[in-house]
């Protein structure tokens, strides 16, 4: 099946049904065995140093040979504001860009107008998308079943947790093969020993560039137990109508939508402290001030701008925040 690049978490249904197969491309950067040579790549073309790695590994991504990518759809509203500029860039280079936003007040006769868009330029139609959803509630439900197991048995890492939630926007490209993995996994974890985690931590912002945070906490005596955003790529909340499934997904709208998810699963999950991650060079660092100020737990901001370990100021800085909260 033809590829479609895919720049954020999107109604994955409409592609399946068209019979594409959908590719996060965030996934296929910080998979890469060199990463920073994306990075770098981007920089040389032209892309300016200040901007958010992210954006750049993407454009490498897409334009590189091996990945067979000729078309994106991009999220215009709703995630990145570099992403305009990111699709002209990869129009110029003969890439064929196809917007798609979220509506900032979730208005759901918005939402639903831009998905029937998407679903006419892609050739499909409303019965197709339907039975796509209802083949992917039954793996969303096993991948709930991994974040249940997260916080509630304690026998999940939360790098596993991350990974595959995060998954979830494209199903690794393969659903029947995603969901044999996920199948495997859970008959590993459902017997798997308790963690033995002193704290228990919310990990709240976009997924991180530098994924070695997970185990790096797991070992100075903390856990993740609860990914905010990667939970929502896999769509936590069950509904029978498509639409309101992407109207209640929390992350392309307002931060106060995503703050009521965050303090009710702090509430649920028994949380002591929160790390918020954010990008360098993303707009969405200066939505830390509304977290510091309304959520009522200890919050760590730490940023991350390329690929790569943890650097030894940010351990530092979290080491200091375990401590404190033990």
């Amino acid at each position: 099946m033809l590829k479609i690049g895919i720049t954020t978490t999107v109604p994955v249904e409409i592609i399946l049904a068209a019979g594409y197969t959908p590719v996060d491309l965030n996934n296929i950067f910080i998979m890469d065995n060199e990463p920073n040579k994306l990075v770098e790549a981007a920089e040389t073309a032209g892309y300016p140093r200040n901007i958010c790695g992210w954006i750049k590994g993407l454009y490498s991504v897409v334009l590189s040979p091996e990945n067979n990518i000729n078309k994106i759809i991009a999220v215009t509203q709703g995630d990145c504001s570099n992403t305009h500029a990111l699709m002209e860039t990869l129009q110029l280079a003969g890439v064929e860009t196809i917007p798609f936003a979220y509506p900032f007040d979730r208005d759901y006769d918005l939402l639903r107008l831009q998905m029937d868009k998407l679903i006419k330029v892609l050739g499909t139609d409303w019965d197709s998308v339907e039975q796509q959803r209802k083949r992917l509630v039954k793996l969303r439900k096993k991948v709930a079943e991994i974040d249940a197991l997260t916080w509630q048995k304690n026998n999940v890492s939360g790098i596993d947790n991350h990974i595959f939630q995060v998954s979830c926007s494209d199903f690794d490209g393969n659903v029947d093969l995603f969901e044999k993995k996920v199948d495997q996994f859970l008959l590993k974890a459902q017997t798997a020993p308790e963690k033995g985690e002193e704290l228990r931590l919310a990990f709240i912002g976009v997924p991180p560039i530098c994924p070695d945070i997970y185990n790096y906490l797991e070992s100075i005596g903390a856990r993740v137990v609860f990914n905010e955003v990667q939970r929502q790529f896999a769509m936590p909340n069950e509904v029978a109508d498509i639409v309101t499934q992407y109207q209640l997904y929390t992350y392309p709208y307002g931060v106060f939508g995503r703050l009521e998810d965050i303090q009710e699963e702090i509430d649920k999950r028994n949380i002591d402290g929160v790390i918020h991650y954010v990008q360098s060079f993303c707009y969405r660092q200066i939505e830390d001030m509304i977290f510091r100020e309304k959520l009522n737990v200890p919050l760590l901001t730490i940023e991350g701008d390329k690929p790569g370990k943890i650097d030894a100021r940010t351990k530092l800085r979290i080491d200091s925040f375990v401590e404190m909260l033990k």
